[in-house]
């Protein structure tokens, strides 16, 4: 047992390092990566914020301040960064639609684990460097943020990511039925846009509707946890939020792994 669980983990370990290395060969690509674009996408967020202050003529909206938001859109821009992998789903869709996944399912691995070492090591290798901007940008403007709290924050972003794989690992499952399903990863993500708090901060809605949005498990990809550190909510939401998806990669996680053996079931009786 010991053997076995040491096998796989020195094979996930080296799947993990496979997508390190990748990404730091390629320095330009890596600097514009975790960089340059964290940090025009934050700029463009806090403009934003900035001219809805202008225009509502007020100091607070929905109770919070005019650095509240800015620090929320900092940290949202940060996390939002961390929990997307339309990336690494593409690439599991093109192998399911082109064939080539015939040399990895005959591999002492599976097509999940594969992928989800590679991205958590290339979320990992990024982090780390792009955690510096709203780091310095807090500590700059002086905007409400406790820094105590990133560890943790950033923690349940990382778990939030085996839901999003899961969700990548379901829709390129249905490449073996569709021939060309990339629409539906563009859709998902502008969905995503809404329920993960990266739009706006979720405590803003309507009573009724904040209540279930922020109840899904999705609201722990960038609500809960930028919430946290910018002192909107308290520890009982990271609680909460470590549930949700807790419950999620589970329901999610059985769903998968039913639409992927129809999936191959299908693929072996008909051919690559």
């Amino acid at each position: 047992m010991k053997k076995s669980f040491a096998v796989f983990l020195r094979r996930n370990l080296a799947f993990a390092n496979l997508a390190i290395v990748t990404n730091l060969e390629y320095r330009l690509n890596y600097f514009i990566d975790v960089l340059v674009q964290p940090i025009l996408t934050t700029g463009i967020e806090i403009l934003l914020w900035i001219a809805v202050f202008k225009g509502a003529k007020s100091t607070t909206i929905a109770g919070f301040s005019e650095n509240s938001y800015l620090s929320y859109a900092l940290w949202s821009a940060f996390f939002s960064r961390i929990v997307t992998s339309w990336m690494y789903e593409f690439r599991m869709i093109e192998e399911v639609s082109s064939g080539t996944i015939n040399s990895l399912i005959v591999r002492p691995m599976t097509f999940y684990e594969y992928y989800l070492s590679q991205l958590m090591g290339y979320k990992f290798v990024t982090t780390i460097i792009s955690l510096i901007v709203p780091v310095v940008a807090s500590l700059f403007f002086d905007l409400p943020t406790i820094l105590s709290r990133v560890p943790l924050a950033t923690l349940l972003a990382f778990y939030y990511l085996i839901l999003v794989h899961t969700i990548s690992f379901i829709v390129s499952s249905m490449a073996f039925h569709f021939t060309k399903i990339s629409s539906m990863t563009v859709a998902k993500n502008l969905l995503m846009w809404i329920l993960t708090g990266e739009l706006f901060p979720l405590d803003i809605l309507p009573p009724f509707w904040k209540s279930i949005v922020i109840g899904l498990p999705f609201a722990s990809g960038v609500f809960v946890p930028v919430a946290y550190i910018t002192g909107r909510v308290g520890i009982e939401s990271m609680y909460s939020g470590f549930i949700s998806v807790t419950i999620g990669i589970i329901v999610l996680n059985a769903i998968g792994a039913y639409m992927w053996k129809k999936g191959i079931d299908s693929y072996v009786g008909t051919g690559a």
